[in-house]
C-alpha cells in the first residue's frame, strides 16, 4: 500500500482526494455535495419519535423503567435552530411530568435529538440495548428514561434537578460533519442543575458504527459514570484515565462501581 493511501484508510476525513487541473476532480466534487445535502437533511429533519419510543420500551420495560416523552421551550425546528437558549430548558408542562416523578436516583439516562435526526434515528436504541444491561450489572438506581424533543445537551441539567439524580447521561444527535451525518454524543453531568455549563461535563463523541461502536462507547460511558459518582465530581475535574487496551481487548466487560 502506498503512503497515500495508507493514511487514507485511516480517516474518513478528504485527504489526497487529488486534482483535475486547477480543480478537485468531478467524483469528489459531487460526494462533497452529497454529504453536504445528507447533512442539511440529518439538521432540518425530524427524528421518527413513534419508532424510537417503541424500540425504547422494549429495552426498559423488563427493568420495569418507564419511559417519559418531554418538550424544550422551542415550538418548532425553525425556532430551534434560530434560539438555542430555549432548547436548553424544558417547557411547563413537561416539567410538570417530570415532578411526578422526581426520586432519589444514582443516574438519569436521557436521549434528545440534538442537530441529527439521523444519528437518533439510527443509533439511539441501538447504543441503548449495548448500554443499558452494563449499566444494570452496576446496581445503580436509574430514573424514567427520559426523550426529549428540540433539546439541546443543557437541557440535561434541568431534568436530572427535577428528577432528584446525582448523575446525567445525555445522549443526544450531534451536529453533522461533511463525513457523519449519524453521530451521538454523549455528555455526563455530576450534580445537574440550571446554571451548569460545558466545563462540568464529560463528553464521549462520533458514536455510531463507522466511528466510535456502541460496545467501547458502552464501556467508556460506564467507566466514566463509576467514577463521576464514586469521586463526586465530572467535568475538566475528571480525567480519562482508562487504559486503551482494555478497550482494545474487551470482547465483554463491566466497568466496576467502586462501591
Amino acid at each position: 500500500m502506498n503512503p497515500k493511501e495508507f493514511w487514507k484508510s485511516l480517516t474518513s476525513a478528504r485527504i489526497g482526494i487529488g486534482r483535475s487541473g486547477g480543480s478537485i476532480p468531478t467524483s469528489e466534487l459531487l460526494k462533497f455535495r452529497l454529504d453536504h445535502a445528507r447533512a442539511r437533511d440529518a439538521v432540518l429533519a425530524e427524528p421518527d419519535f413513534d419508532t424510537i419510543s417503541i424500540g425504547l420500551e422494549k429495552i426498559f420495560q423488563p427493568l420495569k423503567t418507564e419511559v417519559v416523552g418531554v418538550e424544550s421551550l422551542a415550538k418548532g425546528r425553525e425556532e430551534y435552530l434560530l434560539r438555542p437558549d430555549l432548547g436548553r430548558r424544558i417547557s411547563e408542562p413537561s416539567r410538570s411530568r417530570l415532578e411526578t416523578k422526581k426520586g432519589k436516583y444514582d443516574l438519569a439516562l436521557i436521549g434528545v435529538d440534538g442537530l441529527s435526526a439521523k444519528a437518533v434515528d439510527s443509533n439511539l436504541v441501538p447504543f441503548l440495548q449495548v448500554l443499558v444491561p452494563i449499566l444494570s450489572e452496576q446496581k445503580y438506581k436509574i430514573s424514567p428514561f427520559v426523550l426529549g424533543k428540540l433539546g439541546r445537551v443543557a437541557i440535561g441539567d434541568e431534568i436530572g434537578e427535577i428528577l432528584g439524580a446525582r448523575a446525567v447521561v445525555l445522549l443526544i444527535g450531534e451536529r453533522p460533519g461533511l463525513t457523519s451525518a449519524d453521530s451521538l454524543g454523549m455528555y455526563l453531568t455530576f450534580n445537574p442543575k440550571l446554571g451548569k455549563t460545558d466545563e462540568s461535563r464529560n463528553c464521549i463523541s462520533n458514536i455510531r458504527p463507522d466511528g466510535l461502536d456502541f460496545h467501547k462507547a458502552s464501556l467508556k460511558t460506564a467507566y466514566l459514570l463509576a467514577e463521576s459518582l464514586k469521586r463526586g465530581i465530572s467535568g475538566v475535574d475528571l480525567k480519562d484515565e482508562m487504559s486503551p487496551d482494555f478497550l482494545e481487548s474487551s470482547s465483554k466487560g463491566s466497568i466496576s462501581n467502586g462501591s
